[in-house]
Formats: structure tokens, C-alpha cells, sequence
């Protein structure tokens, strides 16, 4: 009895070293990020129609769904991956340019540089090999990365739509840190950057609908239909969003990951017809049908949002769910040719004028395995 009560004792012992230790592993490790405080929440609840119980929610939703995609089947008849690394356009930043015309420069996944207004706007920069708070696991990138960040240009503000690892990535944001004047993010992800080492003098957070002016720049941040998350128990802790850009000239919608919904019809609205939208249009899967977008319901998005010229993203770089690599792209620029959609499809690193769009209709994936 005596020696199964003390076998019983260090195994709770075990039991409890083994639980403080993750416990200060998740609070220490800075990629992992940091967590709202008692006063951050209660600033969270005055400020966001969404945030209750300690926590940001979508109305009306469900993660998974019973929706059929017709197109279930990979279209293209190839690998989630490709054969052998993409390769890219290497990136040649472009200083000048007219006052009402924007540049666009993807490269990979849903890192894009936006030229306008004379502002350096990069969403969403991960220019790591993984898209993982590790350097040794995790979906690795399958195509060439078109810069190095010291390769970037200054960066006016960088922006970002929520706090999983493909969209916030840590080595990323540290090594950019001190050529960004502003980061812009929704509410809660400033405790992710504060944890990552960032001013907090330069992080201003957002909740849906609210705005800030830079310099004659209109920036909104608005809804989407995701969640957020960097472990396990932190699900909803921050808010995840899409973006508004507007000038005299232009606005440009980015959609950040999200399923389809009014809120398309609902920002359109409320800030007019759309340059340019940028579109969440990959990692989807039936099974999350809820919050990622199949391609096809991208171009309705962004005909619901009165898009002049449409653009895929979030694809091209990491294998996150099991379409053809190049489904996404495939199935977008066959939706919009047959709704006469106006679109553009550049290759990685390329940087576009939004004028002279139709120069980047390629269909260069298709030469790819």
C-alpha cells in the first residue's frame, strides 16, 4: 500500500512539473505571442459588437458545413505541392509612379506590397521558410521567395487581418521591426507584437468598422468570417478582419481569410465600389467551408463588393489543406471569365500597375506540374 501511494505521489509530482512546464513554455516562447489582460478585454467589449465572455465571435456561424463543392475534385489533376520549387520574379521595388494609380507586388500566400498615396502598405509578410512558431516543423514553402526583408524597402505600415502562423509570423516581424513606422492590426493582435518585441508606440489596433486617417489615407477595418488562434486555448483572444485602403483615386479591399457572407455587400455599401479586391481564395476544404472562401465564391465576393479588377490570394506558397496547388487560381480566373470579371493574375515577385492590369493576365501556372 505504502509503495503504491508513493509511486501514486510521483506521478502526480510528474503530472504537475509536466503541466507548469507548458504552462510556462506557452507564456515564455515569444512566438507564441502574448494575451489580453483584464483591462485589455474590458476596452475590447466597449469597442467590438463581437466580443463577449472573453472572447471574439462570428453571428450566425458554423466552423464546419454541409456544403457541396461542386469542384471537390482536383480541376487541374495535380499534387498538393508542385514537382520542383516555383520560381519567382526577383522583386525590383518601383518608387515612382502616377498619383492615382496604385502598384500591386505579391509574393506568395497572402504578403502583399500595396503602393498608393505615396504609403509603403505590406499585409500579412511571412518570408520564412515555414509557416510555423518552429524553424524545424511545419508546412514548408513550396516556391521561391521573391525578397529577403532586407531587400524591402521602408515600410510606411504593415497590416495584418489575424494571428495564425501563415499571416503572423514572428521572424518575420521582428527582423522588419525597425523599417515599419505603423502597424496596423485588429484588436488583440497587438499583444503579439507587444510579446514580439515591437513599440507599442507604433501598434494601433482596430476593431470592425472603425478608421483611422493617415495623411489623406482612409484606413477601415472590417468584417470577416474566420477566428483566430496561435495554440490551442487561446482560440478568439483576438480579432480577425478584412481592410479597407481608400484615397481621392482608389480603394483597395483586402479580404484576410474568411467564408463568404453580407459583409461583402455590407462594405461595399458603406465605402463604395472597389478598385481592386484581394481575395482569400485557397486553403479551402468542405470541411471548413465556413471560413475560407471556394474560389468561385471569391469572384461572387468580389462582384458583391463592385470590384473593378480581382486578384487571388493565399495560395502559391504553403500546403494548407488538399486542393491542387494551382486549383485556386485555376477556378478564380475561370469563375471571373465567365462573369466578366475583370482580374489579374501575377506571377510571385512580380509588381503590378493597377492601371495596366490586363498585362498580368498569364495563365503561368499552367506550365508548372
Amino acid at each position: 500500500m505504502k509503495k503504491m501511494l508513493k509511486l501514486l505521489i510521483v506521478l502526480l509530482c510528474i503530472l504537475c512539473f509536466l503541466i507548469l512546464g507548458g504552462v510556462l513554455f506557452i507564456n515564455l516562447y515569444r512566438p507564441f505571442g502574448g494575451v489580453p489582460n483584464k483591462e485589455d478585454m474590458n476596452d475590447y467589449q466597449k469597442r467590438a459588437n463581437n466580443f463577449k465572455d472573453g472572447k471574439f465571435y462570428n453571428d450566425n456561424f458554423s466552423l464546419y458545413s454541409d456544403w457541396t463543392d461542386p469542384y471537390s475534385d482536383r480541376t487541374t489533376g495535380k499534387g498538393v505541392k508542385p514537382v520542383k520549387k516555383i520560381k519567382s520574379e526577383k522583386f525590383n521595388y518601383q518608387k515612382n509612379y502616377d498619383v492615382d494609380d496604385v502598384l500591386i507586388t505579391w509574393f506568395g500566400h497572402s504578403t502583399v506590397l500595396i503602393q498608393m498615396h505615396n504609403k509603403n502598405i505590406l499585409i500579412d509578410p511571412i518570408f520564412s521558410e515555414r509557416s510555423s512558431p518552429f524553424s524545424f516543423v511545419g508546412p514548408k514553402r513550396f516556391s521561391e521567395i521573391p525578397a529577403s526583408v532586407k531587400m524591402l524597402p521602408h515600410i510606411d505600415m504593415v497590416v495584418l487581418t489575424h494571428d495564425h502562423y501563415d499571416h503572423v509570423d514572428y521572424k518575420t516581424l521582428k527582423a522588419l521591426k525597425n523599417k515599419v513606422d505603423k502597424f496596423i492590426v485588429p484588436l488583440g493582435i497587438d499583444k503579439d507584437l507587444e510579446k514580439f518585441g515591437i513599440d507599442k508606440s507604433k501598434i494601433t489596433n482596430m476593431a470592425w468598422w472603425e478608421e483611422i486617417n493617415v495623411n489623406g489615407l482612409l484606413i477601415a477595418c472590417c468584417p470577416s468570417r474566420h477566428f483566430a488562434g496561435r495554440y490551442i486555448i487561446d482560440s478568439g483572444k483576438a480579432l480577425w478582419s478584412s481592410w479597407v485602403f481608400k484615397d481621392e483615386y482608389n480603394t483597395i479591399f483586402n479580404s484576410g481569410d474568411g467564408g463568404y457572407g453580407e459583409h461583402f455587400k455590407q462594405i461595399k455599401e458603406k465605402y463604395g465600389d472597389i478598385s481592386l479586391s484581394l481575395l482569400d481564395s485557397a486553403q479551402y476544404n468542405v470541411r471548413w467551408h465556413g471560413v475560407h472562401m471556394f474560389p468561385e465564391e471569391a469572384v461572387d465576393a468580389a462582384i458583391d463588393l463592385g470590384s473593378k479588377v480581382a486578384m487571388p490570394v493565399h495560395f502559391g506558397a504553403f500546403v494548407l489543406s488538399n486542393h491542387a496547388w494551382d486549383d485556386p487560381v485555376h477556378r478564380f480566373t475561370r469563375r471571373a471569365k465567365e462573369l466578366n470579371l475583370e482580374y489579374m493574375s501575377p506571377k510571385l515577385g512580380q509588381t503590378v500597375s493597377l492601371k495596366n492590369y490586363k498585362n498580368y493576365q498569364t495563365e503561368w501556372w499552367k506550365n508548372i506540374k
